[in-house]
């Protein structure tokens, strides 16, 4: 890991040397970028690389530009996640979990995931990853504060060696004390990226390296006279470092590694061909993953009673994945893809456990042997995409069909999503170990697999507003709880609903300047018809941010002033659970309700974007009820300075 930050490093520092012409740029509200490219002679002139040469490539082959510009949704994107967190409640430190208050169950998975969900926000995916294709070599940093003693860097640098070939190579690292007692967050995420096609654009690849470890300390939140402290505003504890919570000796840890290829062979040369193009696309995929709960003295009165005084608890999934398909392009009938696919898995631990007598096992191995294709088509403007997957041979069952409408009406699209789902839920629902004896259960033979429909309609009006909503209706919706739906920790399991959970949303958003003014609004109203205390949601979200933005000093540089104003229902909110590193409901203690105001003031100088933002700044007035999860305060008023800076070689 060292050796790949030194590497990048050096690339970086040969990027920052190297730039010894200043990047040309003509902006138009702070929306377009050019950019001069190191001076060659063609012809007797000098060639100019435009930003929309700088192309992104995304996982499912979609292309866009690398973007320097500064708009309101880049405030939102700037943060930890380097995504927009508008239906994610954070935590106190950067770094920790995220309570979700909304949630989209569209899902292409038909067998079981990890788990140890509250861990993922920021492990990358296989979407996560984007490919490149660059004139010249791109440089990006991100930095940004932290709470105490920390900060958080994104470096990247990504360069065609060819016209052909690019590979990238990105770190991002964080580490920050947090303002509580024992809960420093500390994640590193490094990717390697690399894309190939041949001259005669017959076969290409792309392919990627991801390792990360994401590591937390954990402390159980605050104790109750440690709430009931808070909650009173007393100036003796503004300082939050003065609060004992309930535990000061335990860490988790997830640590992954991720190797990917994807290749695709034209087997039919262009010019063989006048009627259509066939060809053959191969994906392979290693993942190894593992999930570590680790307690010096185990607290026998927040989670129950152990086998050992030392609590280790760690499970592990080696995940081996390959698909291999036959991809036609048909004049008057579209893209049509069909094929087969291999998955090996191996997840557990590494012992037996024995309890009452029962014994829990300690491995669920096996293979699935699954069909794949698909039908991409476009009637005039009108476009349809169709996939689907179904498992026929192996221990798990699971099938996956999706139907996409896209249907453009004069300026404004009409998107229609049809989503069927069936899968087993996830690993440690369905097998747990732990060193906390009521950490122990084995539900292979008793839970069937999560069957998901879901309905969705998004309209996009010009420029004016967007409208979306969706219906979702779950049968065997798979949760963890404790037995009495109680925030307390002893006794969480999973368990699965017998009746349907039926649920609702619809969201708007609009953006409207009068001036330099501008106002972004967004409001997301929600409701579980079936199913209430399996699924707890807030009824609204809002979010709401006025800002001025204007050109200065003859338009060399670019400033947004305004405030935020973020505001989501009281409700029963989802308790944290470190040990299983899960969100669990519970139905005794609502939270929520509170108002949060940044404000903000972004600047743009060239291809840097500066940011600098205080944080609920509203925390000493409008009361001390601000919670992120059960026994978890959310950040109070904080003052914090980042930036985004691309280099143009």
């Amino acid at each position: 890991m060292n050796r790949f930050v030194l590497i990048l490093f050096y690339f970086i520092c040969i990027s920052l040397g190297a730039q010894t012409k200043k990047p040309s740029q003509s902006i138009s509200a702070a929306q377009k970028d050019s950019i001069k490219s190191a001076s060659t002679k063609v012809s007797s002139e000098k060639k100019k690389a435009n930003i929309k040469d700088y192309i992104v490539i995304s996982h499912n082959q979609d292309t866009t530009h690398v973007d320097t510009s500064l708009t309101i949704t880049k405030d939102y994107k700037f943060n930890y996640l380097r995504k927009d967190n508008f239906n994610l409640m954070q935590f106190s430190n950067i770094g920790q979990t995220y309570n979700t208050l909304s949630y989209n169950f569209y899902d292409n998975t038909i067998r079981p995931s990890f788990g140890a969900e509250a861990k993922h926000f920021n492990y990358y995916q296989i979407e996560d990853v984007d490919y490149y294709r660059v004139p010249t070599p791109l440089t990006e940093l991100q930095f940004k504060t932290a709470f105490e003693q920390g900060q958080l860097l994104d470096a990247f640098f990504t360069v065609n060696t060819s016209p052909n070939f690019n590979f990238s190579i990105a770190y991002k690292g964080l580490r920050s004390l947090g303002k509580y007692q024992h809960i420093l967050s500390s994640t590193g995420n490094l990717r390697f990226t690399t894309n190939y096609i041949t001259k005669s654009k017959r076969y290409k690849f792309k392919a990627h390296i991801v390792t990360q470890d994401l590591l937390n300390e954990e402390n159980g939140g605050l104790t109750q006279e440690g709430i009931e402290n808070f909650e009173s505003g007393n100036e003796e504890f503004l300082d939050r470092s003065v609060f004992d919570p309930n535990f000061e000796n335990a860490e988790s840890k997830l640590v992954g590694k991720r190797f990917y290829i994807d290749q695709e062979y034209n087997v039919i040369k262009k010019h063989d061909s006048t009627k259509g193009k066939f060809s053959l696309r191969n994906i392979t995929v290693f993942e190894d993953k593992s999930y570590r709960y680790d307690q010096s003295i185990a607290d026998e009165e927040y989670f129950g009673n152990s086998f050992n005084t030392v609590i280790k608890d760690k499970k592990t999934l080696e995940n081996f994945n390959t698909s291999l398909e036959a991809l036609f392009k048909l004049d008057k009938v579209g893209d049509i893809s069909a094929g087969v696919n291999y998955n090996n898995y191996n997840y557990g631990y590494d012992q037996l456990v024995q309890i009452n007598g029962i014994t829990i096992p300690n491995r669920i191995k096996g293979y699935n042997l699954s069909l794949i294709g698909g039908l991409n088509t476009d009637f005039d403007k009108i476009k349809f995409k169709n996939e689907f997957k179904l498992n026929v041979i192996g221990e798990f069952s699971g099938y996956y069909l999706n139907s996409e409408l896209s249907v453009p009406i004069k300026e404004s699209l009409l998107g229609i999503n049809l989503n069927l789902h069936s899968t087993p839920p996830n690993f440690n629902t369905l097998l747990f170990q732990s060193d906390y004896i009521n950490y122990n259960w084995n539900n292979q033979e008793v839970f069937e697999n999560v069957q998901t429909r879901l309905v969705s309609v998004n309209f996009n009006f010009k420029n004016y507003f967007k409208l979306s909503a969706d219906y979702t209706n779950i049968e065997n919706f798979t949760y963890f709880t404790n037995l009495d739906l109680s925030t307390s920790y002893s006794n969480v399991k999973p368990k699965q609903f017998g009746n349907s959970v039926d649920y609702f949303r619809l969201k708007f958003s609009n953006q409207f300047s009068f001036g330099k003014f501008t106002s972004d609004n967004s409001l997301l109203y929600q409701n579980v018809l079936e199913g209430n205390g399996v699924l707890n949601t807030p009824d609204f979200i809002t979010r709401n941010t006025v800002y001025f933005s204007d050109h200065l000093f003859k338009k060399a540089l670019f400033l947004q002033i305004g405030i935020t104003f973020n505001y989501f229902s009281d409700y029963h909110m989802n308790a944290y659970n470190p040990l299983l590193g899960e969100f669990f409901v519970q139905n005794d203690q609502k939270l929520g309700g509170f108002p949060r105001l940044d404000f903000f003031i972004n600047a743009k100088v060239r291809q840097t974007r500066i940011f600098l933002k205080a944080e609920h700044f509203n925390s000493a007035f409008t009361g001390y009820n601000y919670y992120s999860a059960p026994n978890y305060p959310f950040r109070d008023f904080s003052i914090r300075f980042g930036l985004v800076w691309n280099f143009f070689m």
